[in-house]
This record gives C-alpha cells, structure tokens and sequence, in this order.
C-alpha cells in the first residue's frame, strides 16, 4: 500500500470522527420524533430504529449515492456527479432532512477545501456557487476516495460508519443512554453497516431513492414538535 493511500485513510478516519465538526450533532434525522412520541424509549427501541435506518433508507439513498458517484467518477463524467448530487437533494422530502444534508455536505466541503489542494473539490465548489449541485456528503467522500485511490466499498463503509458515529452520539445525548450503551449499539451496527454496504453493490440504478413512509413522515412532524433538541 502506497503512502499517500495510508494517509487518505487516516484523513477518512478524521472525516468519519464524532469531532469532526460537519454539523452532524445538531440532526437526528427524524429520531426525535419518536423519541419525544414514545417510540423510541431506551436503547433496544433505538437500535431498531438504527436498523431499519440503514436496511430501508441508507442503502438506497446515501450509500447508493456514493457507488454512482465512485462509478461516474470513474467514467470521467463528472456531469453525472452533479445530476447526483441534485437527485439526491430533490428526492428528500422532508424539507430539514433535505437541508441538514446541504448544510452538512457545505460544511464537510469547506473544511477538507481547506487540508486538501483538490481540483474536483474545487470544481464541486463551482457548481454549488453556480447553483447546478447543492453539496452532499457522499459525493465529496466518493471524490476523495477515488482521487486518492481508495477502492469503493471502503468509501461507502467509511459513509456508513460516519452517519452511525453521529447518530448514535446523538441518541446518547437524547434518549438519554449512557455512554457504555452507546458505544454497545455502535458495536452492535457493525453487521447492519456491512450487510447495508454489501447490499448497495447489489443495487440497479431504478432503486435510487427509495424511503420508508414511516421515516420520512416522523422527519416532517419533526418541524412542529416543541422543545426539541435537533434541527432535524
């Protein structure tokens, strides 16, 4: 293994850390629905919601986004990426989860702007600044990744863990669970994640998008709720 591939992973484990400030701990992605709607009311609740998160969602959205970035990226056509990225925005219904991921993907794209000399992370800026892409996390991973020679299921398990790290701490803090139960529930999603990872290379390009009602509808009632935590 090449040196400047060792490096890019450890820049992916930076990306992936609870630290890295992306915006991620102030969404919930709609899990404060049910946490203040009594669904979700210890960590055995959460963790099926975490399951059905990444079995029913995850995988056709933000794991299925990275594989199509990483293939188009690939093909040398980077006209697909910001197609993507503007599917990818549209196809989320629920207005704070659509831009939660907007202002992450901003966030995340400003800060490795910032480490990296990139000319695909600059032409990523471009388009957003020309508002032909709005800006998503998974594409901007996909785009490191290839650039630094990072095969693409390592992209999209390094997705899959980043959106867990953040969930969960934000579970831990809203739930509340102590910090034992959460590092337990993250354990415990490693086979979710790699099942979910697996199944996105198993994908045909008409799977793109595809939600749960259920999870979609518990982020709309999210903009209601009063005294919640999370932004969405």
């Amino acid at each position: 293994m090449g040196t400047a591939m060792e490096e890019a992973k450890y820049l992916l484990l930076q990306l992936c850390d609870s630290g890295f400030p992306s915006g991620a701990f102030s969404h919930s992605f709609g899990f404060e629905t049910y946490i203040l709607e009594g669904v979700i009311r210890d960590g055995s609740s959460f963790k099926q919601w975490l399951e059905a998160f990444y079995k029913k969602q995850w995988v056709y959205n933000e794991g299925f986004a990275v594989r199509l970035a990483y293939e188009g990226i690939e093909q040398g056509d980077m006209e697909a990426l910001w197609d993507l990225d503007r599917r990818l925005t549209l196809q989320t219904i629920p207005r704070e989860q659509r831009l939660g991921g907007i202002r992450m993907g901003r966030r995340m794209l400003e800060l490795v702007r910032a480490l990296l000399t990139n000319g695909q992370l600059e032409l990523y800026m471009q388009q957003i600044e020309k508002k032909k892409a709005y800006g998503q996390v998974p594409i901007l991973l996909a785009l490191i990744c290839a650039d630094h020679n990072i095969p693409m299921h390592d992209a999209i398990m390094h997705t899959a863990y980043a959106a867990a790290v953040s969930l969960v701490q934000n579970g831990v803090r809203a739930i509340p669970l102590g910090q034992t139960e959460g590092q337990r529930l993250l354990y415990e999603l490693n086979p979710v994640m790699a099942e979910a990872a697996r199944r996105v290379n198993q994908l045909s390009v008409e799977d793109f998008g595809i939600s749960p009602p259920g999870l979609e509808l518990a982020s709309i009632r999210h903009e209601r709720l009063e005294g919640r935590m999370f932004m969405s």
